[in-house]
């Protein structure tokens, strides 16, 4: 009898595919051993953790790089801001020129606000010493014989007021080394400025042959949609940037013109301090109207701040509804439950610098999504309200089904 297995150009028959085994050529199947819906959530899951961990640690780069990021975050705003002045200027001299004084008109108007400013504050000392005691005799009295329903004495107001001194003379180390830290600060702040101002320079001068550079060094295929991607994210970020500055300084002049008209002390100061809360989305604005309802409650008495605060209130609700549509149109587009998300987690994440540019940054990254994504047909509301009914019946999937054939 001929032996099968040794006639030529024969193979053995393949073994049978057992749980666990690996991928075999010569098997006809693949024996799964968990369901369909847990191996696809498993997927799901482990790309999920990937992405996770790269933006925890481009989180942890930066926070190791704090001074850097502050410094190039900066230089991206000045060159949104002074980009246009550039542009005009560039067609009358040499860009270089162009960019030094641009970058020079920007540092003599912050120069001349914080000098003006200084100049206010010191001019208007003694009358708000006087202006002041006076307030702050009316705010107690009110609190003594006001219609409140509690009542505050000078003696516990006295009291307050010396376990306050008490509290600083027994915290004066604390406070002393809180205030050397200050210093470094103040150094890291001014190397920061020094540093964004030199990268501001090359961003204006030279940007588009730098982006040019940068995207020569990618291979041919990773060109495009990197130029898409940064069109979209530049085109959005100097949006809001140009947008947040000039509404900024319409709330500035806004805020100034009825602190003047109120005889509020310190309104070039209050004016400043309402244009920086801008900035800061959602908190910034309210906190500034605190800060000079204050300084008009303990100045001009209760009318004064009451009044204060519904001017800069309306001024809020003309900039939320006038101005940012106007401005920024459609440059950014999120919704205010994404923005009170964002602020509230960079603030947890960087405290005040967190605030200030999560939006901008939710905002880049948003648009670039929305720029490289492959968009579904929509769904119609009608559509995506319909009730849910029970199913009577549940469906059975085969995950036999997924065995592949020859």
């Amino acid at each position: 009898m001929t032996d099968l297995s040794s006639i030529s150009g024969s193979r053995p028959p393949a073994g049978r595919k057992v749980a666990g085994a690996r991928r075999n050529p010569n098997a006809y199947g693949i024996e799964h051993t968990a369901p369909r819906w847990l191996r696809n959530m498993a997927g799901v899951s482990w790309r999920l953790l990937v992405v996770v961990a790269a933006v925890g640690l481009i989180f942890y780069a930066t926070s190791r790089v704090q001074l850097l990021f502050i410094a190039v975050f900066l230089a991206f705003v000045f060159t949104a801001v002074l980009r246009p002045f550039v542009e005009v200027l560039s067609r009358f001299m040499w860009r270089g020129l162009a960019t030094a004084l641009s970058i020079l008109g920007g540092i003599l108007f912050f120069v001349g606000l914080l000098t003006y400013v200084a100049y206010s504050i010191a001019n208007q000392w003694q009358d708000l010493t006087n202006q002041f005691s006076d307030g702050i005799g009316q705010i107690t009295d009110f609190l003594e014989n006001g219609p409140l329903p509690f009542k505050i004495t000078n003696e516990q107001i006295a009291e307050w007021i010396s376990t306050a001194q008490q509290w600083v003379q027994d915290h004066a180390g604390d406070l002393a080394g809180q205030a050397a830290a200050g210093a470094g600060s103040v150094v890291e702040i001014f190397t920061a400025l020094a540093l964004a101002i030199f990268c501001t320079i090359f961003f204006l001068a030279r940007g588009r042959e730098m982006w040019t550079w940068f995207l020569n060094q990618l291979p041919v295929r990773a060109r495009e949609t990197w130029k898409t991607a940064g069109g979209a994210g530049w085109y959005t970020f100097s949006g809001y940037t140009r947008g947040t500055v000039i509404i900024a300084v319409t709330d500035g002049m806004l805020a100034f013109i009825l602190l003047t008209v109120l005889r509020v002390p310190l309104s070039a100061p209050l004016a400043v301090l309402v244009m920086i809360g801008a900035f800061i989305p959602l908190v910034g604005a309210p906190a500034a109207m605190i800060v000079a309802m204050i300084v008009a409650l303990a100045a001009n008495g209760l009318l004064s701040a009451a009044l204060v605060g519904l001017g800069i209130a309306l001024i809020g609700q003309l900039e939320g509804h006038v101005l940012q549509p106007f401005v920024m149109g459609k440059q950014v587009s999120l919704h205010p439950v994404v923005v009170a998300l964002a602020v509230t987690c960079g603030t947890l994440t960087a405290g005040i610098l967190g605030a200030i540019i999560a939006v901008p940054l939710v905002a880049v990254v948003w648009a670039i999504f929305s720029r490289l994504r492959t968009l579904e047909p929509p769904m119609e509301e009608e559509e995506a309200d319909d009730d849910v009914e029970p199913v009577d019946e549940t469906e059975k999937i085969d995950d036999k089904a997924s065995v592949k054939e020859p």
